[in-house]
């Protein structure tokens, strides 16, 4: 059995793709051989974050980090996030020359662009001295791969998403009382989630948004017929996602987008644009529709079979993903890398 310690600074009680992959991965790792515990905020003192009113931002003290992973005494260190945590852990790293795998999961320079006169370009200057310590870049998708070994990104390996079907499922389905056909959005309520590119068009029956964040009482404002249903989890998000008829999925900067698998688990096809995410999530597959425009996309989706999507997301497990996972860390442990090469 091989100990891996996540560090994270996305945790409870966040929602969203990192934390619902974080927990996913914890469970279908140990069918592997690996036992995975997490370096989180629990217990750390924090601060407000400016541009992410909503969220808080720990303030790790570097003794206490140092004690937490010595006292996990961990075979091996994943960095998931490039936050306060994962800037400490990768120096107590860095200092005493462990080996250790980091893992490539937001698009921060687009995020910080969009509410900060700070140019991409540093910020991936940053983020790239950052993940160049790490033996692998774990990243999500191929395209993603490319775009980054593009910006200069090395060491980078595939770990993709995967999906709970037996929580995200069709039968889970209720009413929700509204006119059909019903048009979902999931997650954040964020300028750089491009919401208001999906509630500003002219469609049919009722757009529902499941989610809160900063752009939520401006946008409640401006599209006062949209239904918005706050923050939901579980059951209650499998539910109303299934009672949906398409997911549209505005974003432009998304790493991945778990959600268009929660949907597609659901049985309810994906509108999206034609970018990083939906490209590699939905591709050719006949589960949704990719287009510059998203009203068309959003239109033809409909026509869209939801045998077809539960179908698909049945091949997208959790289990591929803690392979690919616990793989890529094996090979970075002592005496392990034979052991990856037998499972």
């Amino acid at each position: 059995m091989i100990t891996i310690l996540v560090a994270t600074d996305a945790w409870d009680p966040q929602v969203n793709g990192v934390v619902r992959t974080l927990k996913s991965l914890s469970k279908a790792a140990r069918k592997f051989d690996a036992a995975i515990t997490f370096l989180t905020p629990d217990g750390f003192p924090s601060v407000g974050i400016p541009t992410y009113p909503e969220l808080r931002c720990a303030l790790p003290r570097p003794r206490e980090v140092a004690r937490r992973i010595e006292a996990a005494a961990p075979d091996a260190i994943h960095i998931a996030t490039e936050g306060p945590i994962g800037h400490v852990v990768r120096r107590y790293c860095v200092r005493r020359g462990l080996s250790f795998t980091t893992s490539f999961t937001t698009r921060f320079p687009e995020y910080i662009a969009a509410r900060l006169p700070i140019p991409e370009v540093w910020s991936y200057a940053a983020l790239r001295h950052f993940h160049a310590a790490a033996r692998v870049t774990m990243v999500s998708t191929p395209s993603l791969i490319a775009e980054l070994t593009g910006r200069g990104f090395t060491k980078l390996g595939l770990w993709t998403r995967g999906v709970d079907t037996d929580l995200f499922r069709p039968e889970r389905a209720i009413d929700l009382r509204l006119p059909r056909p019903i048009f979902a959005a999931v997650g954040r309520i964020a300028v750089e989630k491009n919401l208001a590119a999906f509630l500003s068009l002219d469609l049919p029956g009722s757009k529902i948004v499941i989610g809160t964040g900063p752009q939520e009482a401006a946008l409640r404002r401006q599209f006062p017929d949209v239904k918005f249903l706050g923050p939901l989890r579980d059951e209650r998000l499998a539910a109303h996602l299934a009672g949906a008829d398409v997911l549209v999925f505005p974003s432009q900067t998304d790493t991945f987008g778990v959600v268009q698998l929660e949907a597609l688990a659901c049985g309810v096809p994906v509108a999206a644009y034609p970018v990083t995410g939906p490209r590699d999530v939905i591709d050719s597959n006949p589960v949704g529709v990719l287009n510059e425009d998203l009203r068309t996309a959003c239109l033809s989706a409909l026509k869209i079979s939801r045998e077809a999507c539960r179908a698909f997301a049945l091949t997208r497990s959790w289990d591929l993903s803690a392979r690919q996972f616990v793989a890529h860390v094996r090979n970075i442990v002592p005496g392990r890398s034979r052991e990856a090469h037998a499972a």
